[in-house]
């Protein structure tokens, strides 16, 4: 049975004509994969033809063509607003066919006309030195999800789909991606679209049966059991299966429409004025041979329908004349010469298939998200501002401002802004926003959860325990030209590690792309810090998310390590009014001393880095020591050492530096946001002493620095992989970064005191293990130190 919905809709023109097109489609996917000469076979194939080396996918190919064109059939019929993405990770070949042939591919580069010579140019680019690779990577017009990593495709589709009403985003889902933990969690997404204000996902699982020279795993499972475990997931599952290209078209036009008027009536229903409930939306399990239209067997081993299909079937074509023979037979199969006319050119009656101007998958704006985007309505920051008449002086909670300034820009931007995390956004301090905008819920509610629940089916916060899947919803809503704002617990952060490299990358690529248009940055705010896991324990102490940023490109990555309020809320303006950006801010969520009062802290994070003249007392001299705090913890720690070392050597010289835009480390050349060699030398000194206190890893500044000229004279102090159930100060101590270990450090490297101030060091000493022994009594730092001020 190919399909559950008993119907032909395509009448035999129409079938013979979608046919011809899919098998021009597959005719490219083979060329691209095989050839850089005679791309229309006008003669013989000879080994001069093929590539040297053989790159490229072909086992999904097939598929995905057949689910592009068929939902082209539909965009004509019912002018559908729609996306196509791609799971399967090296599916290139399968959508690269129908773009280029709805002339999207050639409008954008114009060397690769619809003529002969453009397909040769076409073929030739193809996972070819200076060319495109083999994922739906930035270059190719309509992709917004390239699957170089396999997981994220049900989850980028959501984010697309959510504030975009009239928009249907069709996602092919790879039977082996579908083995991800990413994408597994990710089929709850439909719990969180509504349909009155949002689009609509259709997925297409497809099940070709094989990974790269594995079975997967749902293809091998019974069509009752793909049914209960969809129908558990809250879709309704049609399927669509088998390997007669003409039975399988009939009813894939037969499945799909009726998937499309399926979800036209759910929405018409909801935006009907009717109580909002969560549909069970369709899906479609396409099941189909892998490597379908190829070579039946290859040397005695079968090929279609099997792993061997899953790259390149005939690997050795340009040395053995056999393999090339059934490359040349198995082009032909295609009948080339019926598809394109005498100049190469897609003959005109399979031409008007394709659906036209921005209605083009391709040349959708959706998909080129920076077209649509809308610059966010921002209130001032400023009015946000905590009072701070002294430095150092009162303490709060940096990020709970932060949360009312998210509030209000939700407030502002309805349909154009959301909120994404965990759940952790009253954990986070961040609770203020849900004066404007609840959870996002469509799953059953309680009677309890009317009480501090903050559930609504109209909710633009959202939050959902996979990392993962908030990751992917945010890409997907940023690359169609919205913004947002993720928070997550630092030691959590990780969960995300390898979709921040794609996604980096991916906007490294997009920036230099011309025809691309800047999509809002993805800001990330990582609270929940290793210095305030209080109770979490080891396990939660890792800021090691910052080593991972810093190796990305500097066009695009971006870090911040605020100490305060009104430093994290101006840093915040600039960066949810940034493009084109990973912004990375780190900010604790408990409550920390004050420093700088709102135009300060506006100059302050002007600059990047600067000294808190405040704190220093060098001023018309060399220092004999520069002492530099970055991150909250870290300053605090720094500034009391500073105070010790006051109080026993009065006349030491301390110059005290702040950091709160890491890229100043490093020089101009190496990142945008860089210091130049002579401001770096006036702040750090050519030869003194630099105690640099830092949140992270102590190696990365090190990393940073290593070509300034006072780099034998940097001492960076972090986290050292030291702790367990700690008080913060205590666990500041196990890791050296505490103002005792500081105060020692400056003792010991400044000249004149390492003798002499043999005696402050066993004092401090003692402090420490007095501070250590008292914790372990007491469960609690010692006020004095708990209740550190600056000197007034």
């Amino acid at each position: 049975m190919a399909s559950i919905i008993a119907e032909n809709p395509l009448k035999l023109d129409e079938l013979q004509k979608l046919d011809a097109y899919w098998r021009a489609c597959n005719y490219l996917a083979v060329g691209m994969i095989y050839l850089k000469e005679n791309p229309l076979l006008r003669e013989p194939l000879r080994p001069e033809h093929i590539k040297k080396r053989l790159l490229g996918h072909w086992g999904s190919s097939p598929g995905l063509s057949f689910s592009y064109i068929h939902l082209n059939r539909l965009i004509n019929k019912y002018d559908l607003d729609a996306i196509f993405i791609a799971g399967p990770g090296h599916g290139a070949p399968g959508v690269l066919g129908p773009v280029y042939l709805e002339g999207t591919y050639s409008e954008i580069y114009p060397n690769k006309n619809e003529d002969e010579e453009g397909m040769r140019l076409f073929f030739r680019e193809f996972s070819f030195p200076g060319g495109i690779g083999s994922h739906c990577t930035p270059e190719m017009p309509g992709s917004i999800h390239e699957g170089g990593e396999l997981g994220y495709s049900i989850s980028h589709a959501f984010g697309a789909a959510f504030d975009n009403p009239d928009l249907l985003v069709a996602v092919v889902v790879g039977d082996g991606e579908a083995e991800t933990a990413a994408l597994a969690a990710s089929w709850h997404s439909n719990k969180f679209l509504n349909p009155v204000r949002d689009g609509a996902v259709l997925p297409i699982l497809h099940l070709n049966g094989y990974k790269i020279n594995n079975p997967t795993v749902l293809a091998r499972v019974s069509h009752d059991e793909l049914t209960r475990l969809f129908e558990g997931y809250g879709w309704t599952p049609y399927f669509v299966e088998g390997g007669d290209p003409e039975t399988m078209h009939q009813a894939m036009a037969a499945t799909l429409e009726h998937c499309v008027l399926e979800i036209r009536r759910i929405q018409q229903e909801a935006r009907s004025g009717s109580a909002v409930t969560r549909p069970r939306w369709p899906m479609i399990v396409l099941r189909s041979p892998k490597g379908w239209t190829g070579p039946k067997t290859v040397d005695g081993h079968k090929i279609e329908g099997f792993w061997r299909s899953h790259q390149v079937p005939l690997a050795g074509v340009a040395r053995n004349p056999e393999h090339l023979a059934m490359l040349e037979e198995w082009m032909r199969s295609y009948e080339p010469e019926k598809l394109f006319d005498s100049d190469g050119r897609l003959v005109p009656e399979l031409k008007a298939l394709a659906p036209v101007g921005s209605r083009r998958m391709s040349a959708n704006p959706h998909a080129n998200g920076g077209l649509l985007r809308k610059a966010l309505k921002m209130p001032d920051f400023r009015e946000y501002a905590a009072e701070v008449p002294k430095p150092g002086a009162s303490e709060s909670e940096n990020t709970r401002p932060l949360g009312r300034l998210l509030r209000d820009v939700l407030c502002l931007n309805p349909g154009n802004f959301r909120v994404f995390g965990p759940d952790e956004t009253t954990s986070n301090k961040l609770d203020d926003m849900y004066e404007a905008s609840k959870k996002m819920w469509l799953a059953d509610y309680l009677p309890e959860d009317a009480d501090g629940g903050e559930l609504s089916p109209d909710g633009r916060v959202m939050e959902v325990l996979s990392e993962h899947t908030l990751e992917g919803w945010l890409e997907g809503y940023l690359l169609t030209g919205r913004h947002g704002f993720f928070s997550t617990y630092e030691a959590f952060v990780h969960v995300i590690d390898s979709m921040f490299n794609q996604f980096a990358k991916w906007l490294d690529i997009a920036n230099d792309i011309p025809w691309r248009a800047p999509v809002s940055s993805l800001n990330l705010l990582i609270t929940s810090t290793v210095w305030r896991q209080d109770h979490n324990g080891f396990t939660h102490q890792d800021p090691g998310f910052l080593d991972l940023v810093v190796n990305k490109s500097p066009d695009v990555t971006r870090i911040y390590l605020p100490p305060d309020v009104n430093t994290l809320l101006c840093v915040a303006d600039h960066c949810l009014k940034s493009t084109y950006n990973v912004n990375v801010i780190v900010s604790d969520k408990q409550k920390h001393l004050q420093y700088l009062n709102m135009d300060a802290a506006i100059m302050h994070c002007i600059k990047g880095i600067g000294i808190w003249d405040w704190a220093s007392n060098d001023q018309g001299y060399e220092p004999d020591v520069v002492m530099v705090g970055c991150g909250d913890i870290p300053t605090k720690e720094a500034l009391a050492a500073v105070v010790l070392l006051r109080e026993h050597f009065p006349a030491l010289k301390i110059r005290f530096i702040n950091v709160v835009d890491l890229f100043k480390l490093q020089p101009a050349s190496e990142h945008p946001h860089g210091l130049n060699d002579r401001d770096f030398d006036s702040l750090f000194t050519l030869d003194r002493p630099i105690i640099f206190n830092f949140h992270g890893y102590p190696w990365l500044i090190h990393r940073l620095a290593y070509r300034r000229t006072n780099h034998k004279n940097l001492h960076v102090r972090g986290y050292k992989e030291k702790g367990n159930i700690n008080t913060p100060l205590e666990l500041a101590i196990e890791n050296e970064i505490d103002r005792f270990s500081l105060a020692i450090d400056v003792i010991n490297r400044v000249p004149g005191l390492l003798v002499a101030g043999a005696h402050v060091k066993e004092q401090l000493r003692d402090m420490q293990i007095e501070c250590s022994r008292y914790a372990y009594e007491h469960g609690v730092d010692k006020p004095e130190f708990a209740d550190w001020r600056w000197p007034q």
